[in-house]
């Protein structure tokens, strides 16, 4: 008979509520961290937000709005922990043509439009997608985002007072030896901090993010888009939304992929994707352009400040508007070139060194190194890091197919009586391949008795039944007969199913 278990042995209703607490509730440096985090983004978000608001053609609190409610919504519904959603440059430049030519009102209905599209294919699983992505199309994405992170900073770095460069100069090098002093304050925070004062107490003239564009003095209200409720605005806008959603998604399920690198975490890509669409939409009725995974701040976010919770991003979006309504006129005073050092040294930081070192080079193979070099130019020539993942991937499987399309082996072994001829077949029988394996075979000299022996290969689509098809047919057209041996439960499936009904006739 059991013992009912002891008072000792049973959590107490205070214990089992400290379980289920999250971590920066309980670990009050966690929670230090993941305040300073929010603030240091909040912080560059809105220069950044600024920018690609210009890009997409419309006033700054628009992509300000986006910002933050993007980051909010995101933090609660998103599929990865501490990952940074926010208004981009690459759904900015996808939108821009529709608000140039249509106005601000179909580009909010685009964007909610678009979040619908994120949740649909979402819970379809399009995130199941992202193991087709091979590890040298993930080295050329964060090497070209790291390359485009440093481009973007460029225009901060030409054509501007002397002062600029000594100032990025010092905010780099507090960076680099600050955390050597204390971790306790990120230090980033303490570079913007120190350059801004020095900037406004010394009076120097230099760009500062007020430069920028008026930041919103006011929260975002609630509304629905100003268009014309008709099926005419939903073929206007459905291109525009589609290509958005799945330039977000590409981006945020990528972002989240190198996220659970860093961290050796696992984060649940199909909830992220869904999550994004949740995030859109909510946008999208604010009056904001949408957005997805913002790789550069999270990267300031995670690698740069160490944040691993949720509670950063809520907060990275909150800072945001807090800093432009509360605090607007200091922040305007913030020196562009401390945000630039910033995003200088995560742009250092982001890329794989190891990657490009010689001995690695001299060690990878030249289609893996080809792969990770059409990836980063398709992102440097089109700023879209979706084009270049994509091209990426599709050179991957072009060199793998190649590659694997002579793995065909066929030998083959006549009775001595000359009455039997056993062919071997080794190797994966595909599109690639299967064409070549017509070809191996000499119908004419052979004996009246042709055995395949497929015991060490494996049948993977319909053109490799049609190739054994074509082989049985050629001997039949010389009075031989052909016996395919050796097929494993998958390949004999494949091949009763559609062995002899591939083509109308012979």
């Amino acid at each position: 008979m059991s013992s009912a278990p002891s008072a000792a042995s049973v959590p107490s209703p205070a214990a089992r509520l400290r379980g289920l607490k999250p971590d920066w509730l309980s670990d009050p440096n966690v929670w230090r961290t993941e305040v300073l985090a929010g603030l240091v983004v909040g912080l560059a978000l809105i220069p950044e937000a600024i920018s690609f608001s210009i890009i997409a053609g419309v006033d700054p609190a628009v992509g300000l709005f986006a910002s933050f409610t993007m980051a909010v919504v995101i933090s609660v519904v998103g599929g990865r922990r501490a990952m940074i959603s926010a208004a981009t440059g690459a759904v900015a430049l996808v939108i821009a043509p529709l608000n140039r030519e249509h106005g601000l009102g179909h580009l909010v209905a685009a964007v909610i439009l678009a979040g619908v599209f994120q949740v649909v294919l979402g819970a379809l699983g399009v995130a199941r997608l992202m193991r087709f992505v091979p590890r040298s199309v993930m080295v050329g994405f964060v090497n070209s985002l790291a390359i485009l992170i440093f481009m973007a900073q460029v225009p901060e770095m030409t054509d501007v007072p002397w002062a600029v460069y000594p100032m990025i100069a010092a905010g780099l090098a507090m960076m680099v030896l600050f955390p050597k002093i204390t971790t306790v304050v990120p230090a980033p925070l303490v570079s913007i901090v120190i350059l801004t004062v020095i900037t406004v107490a010394a009076g120097i003239a230099v760009p500062t993010v007020g430069d920028k564009g008026a930041l919103p003095s006011s929260l975002p209200v609630p509304g629905l888009p100003d268009v014309p409720f008709t099926l005419d605005t939903l073929t206007t806008i459905a291109p525009y939304a589609f290509a958005m959603a799945l330039v977000g998604l590409m981006e945020s399920l990528m972002t989240a992929k190198l996220v659970d690198d860093i961290t050796d975490t696992h984060s649940d890509k199909t909830r992220e994707s869904i999550g994004q669409g949740i995030a859109n939409i909510v946008t999208g009725f604010f009056g904001g352009m949408g957005g997805c995974a913002m790789i550069g701040q999270t990267m300031i976010n995670v690698k740069v400040s160490g944040a691993r919770t949720r509670l950063s991003t809520f907060l990275a979006g909150s800072f945001l508007m807090v800093l432009c309504v509360v605090f607007g006129p200091v922040v305007s005073d913030i020196p562009m070139a401390a945000l630039v050092a910033v995003m200088v040294m995560v742009s250092f930081a982001t890329f794989d060194w190891h990657s490009i070192a010689p001995k690695t080079l001299r060690r990878m193979p030249a289609g893996e190194i080809a792969v990770m070099l059409v990836t980063v130019a398709c992102v440097v020539a089109t700023h879209n890091l979706a084009i270049g993942v994509v091209v990426g991937s599709v050179t991957a499987m072009v060199i793998f197919a190649k590659r694997v399309a002579h793995l065909a082996e066929v030998t083959a072994v006549t009775d001595p009586d000359r009455t039997t001829v056993v062919y071997r077949v080794t190797g994966e029988l595909f599109f690639a391949s299967a064409g070549d394996l017509v070809g191996r075979f000499d119908y004419a000299a052979d004996p009246e008795k042709v055995v395949i022996d497929l015991s060490a290969a494996h049948i993977w689509d319909a053109s490799s039944v049609a190739a054994l098809d074509a082989i049985e047919h050629k001997y039949a057209q010389r009075g031989k007969t052909v016996k395919i041996t050796g097929l494993n439960d998958p390949s004999a499936h494949l091949h009763g199913r559609l062995s002899g009904g591939l083509t109308a006739g012979h």
